[in-house]
């Protein structure tokens, strides 16, 4: 097994202006400095930011630039996420390109911020892809992570590294870092996760192992972090156990009940009492109890959450 150097770029992120050119000022810098790095991950809306109405359309000027910078370099990138739209619609889509500087694939979003990201469509497809002779890798964003069947779902495809650019600046950061090691621990992976800075984030962007253990901590400050990952450590950890331990892939694979929860028309009439989807109101749980019995439905379609502000 060949090894493999992924560099993450946590970066200060305008909300006003692009962030492309120093994308790739940072991009010549990381492979002036570490040139033995195969793969760059940005982190989430990096190249323009969290605000919908600079949604680019995909492809676009700024896969081009980004696929130009792939090919200079020789290297995997994956240049964060970026608003895109399509047909009337808003996604959070990820891009991967190689160091050919082709797409290999792309990936929207599953689990948009509801009820904050307000108006964004949430994806549907999940994505893998292989490096030749490394491993398969799998990709997430930001709140995807908090929920486990997405990850769970790309281990069982075969992702031994999980790459996740995120854009956190709230105050549940600590939270997230404990769920990445969760999420490394449980499936067996490596889990890349890359914050950005001011408008795209708080950074502590976070790497762990197969065990759960963490590899690095960025702070709250720019930077570059270059981490060569042993693949071996996933599958070793996979056919032996975590710490020679706990099996959890492979219980999960021979688990021989069913998840009732997860069957097709489940009642689930405790998750129905949550009441709706929307931001808290100074009026708390009086205003939510009162749409409840009013007959409110939680909307199917993201476009209804446009109501709720945000």
């Amino acid at each position: 097994m060949n090894p493999f150097a992924i560099a993450g770029i946590q970066m200060k992120i305008s909300a006003v202006s692009s962030n492309v050119e120093m994308m790739k000022l940072k991009l010549d810098i990381t492979m002036s400095l570490y040139p033995w790095v195969d793969m760059v991950l940005f982190s989430e809306l990096c190249g323009y930011g969290p605000l919908t109405h600079n949604a680019q359309e995909i492809p676009g000027e700024f896969e081009k630039e980004m696929q130009a910078m792939a090919k200079k370099h020789g290297i995997w990138l994956l240049p964060g996420s970026i608003f895109e739209k399509s047909e009337g619609k808003i996604y959070n889509t990820a891009t991967v390109i190689n160091p050919e500087g082709e797409i290999v694939t792309r990936y929207r979003k599953m689990f948009p911020f509801y009820p904050y990201e307000v108006g964004v469509t949430p994806g549907s497809e999940f994505c893998v892809f292989d490096v030749p002779g490394v491993a398969r890798f799998g990709l997430s964003i930001c709140y995807d992570m908090w929920f486990p069947e997405t990850v769970r779902t790309l281990a069982v495809m075969g992702a031994e590294v999980i790459l996740h650019p995120t854009m956190t600046g709230t105050i549940d950061r600590d939270v997230e870092l404990s769920i990445v090691r969760a999420m490394a621990a449980v499936n067996q992976c490596y889990f890349f996760d890359v914050n950005g800075l001011e408008s795209g984030g708080s950074g502590r962007s976070i790497v762990c192992g197969p065990d759960g253990r963490v590899i690095y901590q960025a702070e709250g400050n720019e930077e570059i972090f270059p981490l060569e990952l042993n693949i071996n450590r996933v599958k070793r950890s996979r056919e032996l156990g975590i710490l020679r331990l706990g099996q959890p892939l492979k219980s999960f694979r021979d688990h021989i009940g069913q998840f009732g929860i997860y069957q097709q028309g489940a009642q689930l009439p405790y998750l129905n009492s949550l009441g709706p989807l929307i931001k808290p109101t100074k009026l708390g749980n009086l205003a939510e109890l009162k749409m409840k019995e009013q007959g409110y439905q939680a909307p199917q379609d993201p476009a209804g959450y446009k109501g709720f502000g945000g």
